[in-house]
């Protein structure tokens, strides 16, 4: 097959995805209209490491990207997005690190006054060496103590090393650059400080790999 042949099915590819997804926007935002005048919406949990959730809460991380499962073998097809976990329009509940002390009571007859009010505290909000402080991993987040809503704006697919400058700010990564306590702090190129980023996340040699990623654009809720 020529490149030309190439380059005109992935073309035909990228077309059907698009209209996959707006034909899913569409029944996203009637379901959405259904499940919100029954008090809920469309959502799922999203796992983020304590600097990326400072990156959320500070406005410099509107971005992420997760490799695709499974990888595509070849060239991309229509079916590899046919059962996407992304889409435009759902709402990521933020799983992060946290403890958690619920309230006590004091029980008088019938009645259970609160002595002292549960309280929750989160990894991100602490300065310094946290280790060893009984922190339960984000994984283990309950959907009520969830503190960041996120609504997806756009979704789409490309090899990780596609990842231009802008979306590597958009990334976080100058937020988590910052927080380094390395020589990548003075990096000044995003797409540089993102592939240490991505590797101190999946490990030596994942930038290399150069996986397909789908890549989330989201917004906060307020």
């Amino acid at each position: 097959m020529s490149e030309i042949d190439d380059e005109r099915k992935l073309y035909e590819v990228y077309a059907m995805v698009e209209s996959l997804g707006e034909r899913r926007f569409a029944r996203g935002e009637r379901a959405e209209g259904r499940e919100a005048a029954e008090g809920g919406v469309k959502e799922r949990p999203i796992l983020m490491s304590a600097p990326m959730v400072r990156a959320l809460l500070a406005g410099t991380k509107t971005q992420t990207r997760r490799i695709m499962k499974p990888q595509p073998v070849g060239m991309l097809e229509f079916s590899n997005f046919r059962n996407s976990p992304w889409e435009r329009g759902l709402r990521l509940w933020v799983r992060e690190s946290f403890i958690h002390v619920p309230a006590d009571y004091c029980w008088e007859a019938s009645v259970s006054i609160p002595s002292r009010p549960s309280h929750t505290t989160y990894r991100a909000d602490c300065d310094g060496d946290t280790r060893g402080a009984g922190w339960k991993p984000s994984i283990h987040m309950p959907r009520n103590l969830s503190r960041i809503d996120l609504e997806i704006t756009s979704v789409r697919v490309e090899r990780l090393q596609d990842i231009s400058e802008s979306d590597a700010i958009d990334e976080g990564s100058f937020s988590w650059a910052g927080e380094q306590d390395t020589p990548v702090r003075d990096l000044l190129e995003a797409r540089l400080v993102y592939r240490h980023l991505w590797e101190s996340i999946n490990g030596q040699g994942s930038w290399d790999a150069n996986p397909w990623v789908w890549v989330v654009t989201f917004r906060k809720v307020v």
